[in-house]
């Protein structure tokens, strides 16, 4: 198997996983707080990536740009919070919909915070995304607390993209410890105030959460060292297909037209702002 289709069948292995994590973290703040489920899914990846690190010998320290560290781990914790407050109360696909407005978000804010250029086509691209997201949002009816959340989440998740972008020297296996341990400390401050008893089962099933994302991150990190990104990049919104299925499946949720309409035209956008964003770095790459 070539190098190039690994990466793609890791990737796709990697939304996979999201999705199941999501699936599961939804059905677990159903019945323990926010806190509690960041922190026991936070303290089992940490015990793995502590192995791999030091199995590995990847140095942790001296930490690299530090400033811009500890802004990814600040918007990566704020990113897991807003995501299982907005999932505990709405259907698995919509949350995911608005998620996946991301890279408009990255598109748009690329110029200043990263210095690229933007032409007609992509901000053309990142406007019809914006449409996508209002059309998701259902004009008229106001923004629900938890859908507003959701918003927040999403900017937060583009701000993670942002960061690792300007983070490329920094191990894959290091980025996730600092932002895992920055979720740890975060459940360990808000936990005790709504802190549940825990059976064994639930116990493993937070455990296995945490085990299940950091799987999925370490799966997206390696295929994008094996396939260019360019290949990698469309292969994310094979998440909300899971995210309809498994809504559908475990909590018989499904997405009204609206939101139907609304995850297409981000869709849509986010494949032509990934594929102007394709054909610029081959021409640069020719001259």
């Amino acid at each position: 198997m070539t190098p190039q289709r690994l990466g793609i069948l890791l990737a796709l292995l990697g939304m996979l996983l999201f999705a199941l994590n999501d699936t599961l973290g939804k059905w677990l703040v159903a019945t323990y707080s926010v806190g509690q489920v960041i922190l026991l899914r936070s303290l089992a990846a940490l015990a793995i990536l502590a192995l791999m690190l030091w199995r590995n010998r990847i140095p942790l320290l001296p930490v690299h740009r530090p400033g811009l560290q500890l802004l990814r781990v600040s918007a990566s914790t704020a990113e897991l919070v807003c995501f299982y407050l907005a999932v505990a109360v709405l259907p698995l696909a919509d949350v995911l919909t608005y998620w996946l407005a991301a890279p408009i978000y990255v598109a748009a804010l690329s110029p200043w915070a990263l210095g690229e250029s933007v032409g007609p086509w992509r901000w053309g691209a990142i406007l019809l995304g914006f449409l996508g997201v209002l059309v998701a949002l259902r004009p008229g009816g106001g923004i629900a607390p938890a859908v507003a959340v959701s918003l927040l989440g999403s900017l937060a998740y583009a701000t993670m993209v942002l960061t690792a972008r300007a983070l490329r020297a920094t191990p894959d296996t290091a980025l996730v410890f600092w932002q895992t341990l920055g979720a740890a400390l975060a459940g360990l401050v808000v936990a005790p105030f709504a802190w549940v008893p825990t059976p064994p089962g639930d116990l493993g099933l937070l455990a296995l959460l945490g085990i299940v994302a950091m799987g999925g991150h370490l799966a997206i990190a390696r295929s994008l060292k094996l396939a260019d990104a360019a290949t990698i990049t469309p292969i994310q919104y094979t998440l909300l297909f899971w995210g309809i299925l498994f809504g559908w499946i475990v909590f018989d949720d499904m997405p009204d037209g609206a939101m139907l309409a609304g995850a297409a035209i981000i869709v849509a956008s986010g494949l032509v702002i990934w594929f102007r964003e394709t054909r610029a770095r081959r021409r640069a790459l020719r001259m």
